[in-house]
């Protein structure tokens, strides 16, 4: 009897520190949206529109447009050596335009790339509504970053990719971001660097992201120039256009 006793004692014990913990992480996750701007003010933006530079290894930059509208459209133009790249998203169909390789035709992007663009075509972030997402949290404790305490929270995604987000233990907005992707078929850690959070329009974004390899010295920074919320967007511009016709071959 005693040792059931113990046993029940144990898995009280155990379920309501599991339940602690829970509280504590939506605690934490809430403070988040609320040093955002709060979640009705998130959601009341149905269209994002993002102007800035891409500074690449070597000085290169390349201005870029991003476009996003809910639900879930997303479209990054990016011009380098005066060529311009395209990534995109309508909701169902993920689509690009390389033109490096010499082709300007459109063509629907790999099932890794898809799933990348997907993510990023959530507006709100993956934090925000998580559970109706079908993600998952943990907190996993806290870290210190360049003399910041920072609290560092697991995200399983819906389709088990794993996400490790850090917030700012004084006021809760993303510092850093790191995920494992997949590039020419290789693994790799990304880690991805939040800073320079200003409001627009009483939401705080970031104008500041560097992405790079971890453990990298260096990697690609992004500054923003412009934001604009609520902006007519047309559903059509996120839709894959049909291949160009082909130049017209000189007559022999």
């Amino acid at each position: 009897m005693k040792w059931r006793v113990m046993t029940i004692a144990f898995a009280l014990a155990a379920l309501m520190g599991s339940q602690a913990a829970a509280q504590t992480v939506d605690e934490i996750i809430a403070k988040h949206i609320q040093a955002r701007g709060g979640l009705e003010k998130l959601q009341s933006v149905k269209t994002m529109k993002v102007t800035g530079k891409m500074t690449m290894g070597g000085g290169m930059e390349a201005p870029f447009t991003v476009q996003m509208k809910r639900p879930n459209m997303f479209r990054l133009d990016a011009t380098v050596q005066g060529m311009t790249m395209t990534q995109a998203f309508d909701g169902t169909t993920a689509w690009k335009i390389f033109p490096f390789m010499g082709s300007k035709a459109p063509e629907k992007m790999t099932e890794e790339e898809t799933k990348e663009t997907q993510k990023e075509a959530d507006i709100d972030g993956p934090l925000v509504g998580y559970k109706e997402k079908g993600h998952s949290v943990e907190l996993m404790g806290k870290e210190e970053m360049e003399g910041t305490e920072a609290y560092k929270v697991k995200l399983t995604m819906k389709d088990g990719d794993i996400k490790y987000i850090y917030l700012d233990g004084e006021n809760f907005l993303e510092l850093k971001e790191s995920s494992k992707s997949k590039h020419e078929g290789a693994e790799i850690e990304v880690e991805r660097l939040s800073g320079n959070y200003k409001p627009v329009e009483g939401i705080m974004i970031a104008h500041s992201v560097e992405g790079r390899a971890k453990g990298a010295a260096s990697g690609q920074t992004v500054t923003i120039d412009t934001i604009e919320l609520n902006a007519t967007i047309e559903d059509s511009l996120f839709a894959m256009p049909p291949a160009p016709a082909p130049e017209p071959q000189p007559s022999k």
